[in-house]
């Protein structure tokens, strides 16, 4: 989908290394590939894929293959027609998935049209994954030998396909006869091990570490951090290798789930695109539709007032403690958000242990809340006692209430913070959904009906 370029203020430097594309484009190739990718950023598309035509095969395809490239699929459109069918063969294949992902149907089908039978299937095998799998960010480019091979055989053949290959990390030994995998051997091992012996022998003794292609990424994510893995091969129903999925690919991964959600958390849509190359509307749009359902839902609180509003007539002390209790329940509430939102993420809990969260936030509810209530009664002692304030004849009272409300409102808070993201997650939402502004709002409107139940209580017969 096309987008308007913004110029981002914060690349102004690296646009200053571009002044003209016409008589630049000699001198980019002696230019580092992620110096050439800020430049190219600060352009819009049409002009940067100027820039990339110009270039020499191999640097335009690094260029492009570059995952801090912005705008890529608008730059393949661009590009010379003649040009577009090498450079995306030329790149990795989990790159240029990527891009033509990006592009409507017909664009892709028009590019992928003008590639060679073999990596168009590649490609479009790809591109048939959900987004979320680990079949979506996979590449189809590795290195696998025969088990009957020896390392002296092996180690020639890295040499023979290594430009080929997006990244050598590991050799794949497989059975003959099934294709099936047996070993991984690093390439430490290889070149430390005897050329004439087998390739078996250079590989651990067990069998590797490995994903199917329909698996979450974040469990290919999950297998790298535990085994400190550089790669983890993805096999089909017949244990042969598809693909594999790079510590690279990892990153590139957790950095664009970890800014959807904390841009989620916020209470907004998470933006597809940077945030100065993002159109005024269409940010505007990301952050209206949250606002506007967090605004509503404020309303409740409006509406518990009005409920009592025949007790804050009659106490109006009551009223100088609703910010300091609202604030107080969205705090907790958040925190645990926060923290669960996190354990979900990286595999610490599982919504089946919702009861275990729920028996250690109960008692940690209460213990925060008796805390703050405690400062809370201690804040109303002192300014009553150095006269302050006034908070009349009943002040004691007041306190009391203030201190049971903070208990009752940051243990709810708690609880509520804390048992959202078990829920969204079992209905098959991202827990980061449940936002800090949404678990606020929802305390603060069951906050005042808390308060104003225990101000009934307490101080009936003498306020109330």
């Amino acid at each position: 989908m096309k987008t308007t370029i913004v110029h981002p203020a914060a690349h102004a430097d690296a646009a200053m290394l571009f002044p003209i594309a016409h008589s630049l484009v000699p001198c980019l190739a002696d230019e580092r590939t992620a110096d050439i990718v800020e430049g190219l950023n600060c352009r819009a598309p049409e002009e940067a894929a100027r820039l990339i035509a110009g270039l020499p095969q191999d640097r335009a395809v690094e260029v492009l293959d570059h995952t801090g490239l912005e705008h890529g699929a608008e730059i393949l459109l661009a590009l010379p027609e003649e040009r577009v069918a090498p450079l995306l063969a030329g790149m990795s294949a989990d790159r240029a998935a990527d891009l033509l992902g990006a592009l409507e149907e017909d664009q892709r089908d028009s590019l992928l049209a003008c590639l060679d039978p073999a990596i168009r299937t590649d490609l479009e095998r790809l591109l048939a994954y959900p987004d979320d799998s680990a079949g979506a960010m996979m590449t189809t480019e590795f290195v696998s030998v025969p088990a009957s091979w020896s390392v002296a055989r092996t180690l020639q053949h890295i040499r023979q396909v290594e430009r080929t290959r997006e990244t050598v990390y590991a050799v794949y030994v497989l059975d003959p006869a099934t294709q099936g995998l047996m070993r991984a051997v690093s390439l430490r091992g290889l070149v430390s091990a005897d050329p004439d012996a087998n390739v078996l022998d250079a590989a651990p003794p067990r069998r590797p570490v490995t994903i199917r292609a329909t698996a979450p990424r974040d469990e290919a994510v999950r297998l790298i951090s535990k085994y400190d893995l550089l790669a983890v091969p993805v096999v089909d129903a017949r244990e042969q290798v598809i693909g594999i999925v790079t510590v690279d690919d990892v990153i590139d991964t957790m950095v664009q789930r970890q800014t959807e959600q904390v841009q989620r958390f916020g209470g907004m849509d998470a933006l597809d695109e940077p945030y100065m190359g993002i159109p005024f509307w269409q940010m505007v749009r990301k952050r209206a539709g949250w606002l506007c359902a967090l605004f509503l839902s404020e309303m409740l609180t409006a509406s518990a007032m009005q409920g009592f509003e025949g007790e804050l007539e009659k106490a109006v002390v009551l009223t100088l403690f609703i910010p300091l209790i609202m604030s107080s329940g969205g705090n907790s509430g958040s925190q645990a958000t926060s923290l669960l939102i996190r354990a979900l993420a990286l595999g610490q809990v599982q919504v089946r242990d919702w009861w275990r969260v729920a028996l250690r936030e109960l008692p940690a509810g209460i213990t925060l809340g008796a805390i703050l209530g405690l400062v809370g009664m201690t804040r109303i002692l002192l300014w009553q006692e150095t006269g302050l304030y006034n908070y009349g004849d009943h002040w004691l009272l007041v306190a009391a209430t203030v201190g049971a409300t903070l208990v009752g409102i940051v243990t709810f808070g708690s609880m509520v913070g804390a048992m959202l993201p078990f829920l969204l997650r079992r209905i098959g939402f991202d827990p980061a959904t449940a936002s800090a502004p949404f678990v606020a709002t929802l305390v603060d409107v069951t906050g005042l009906v808390i308060y104003f139940s225990i101000a009934l209580v307490i101080l009936r017969g003498t306020l109330l």
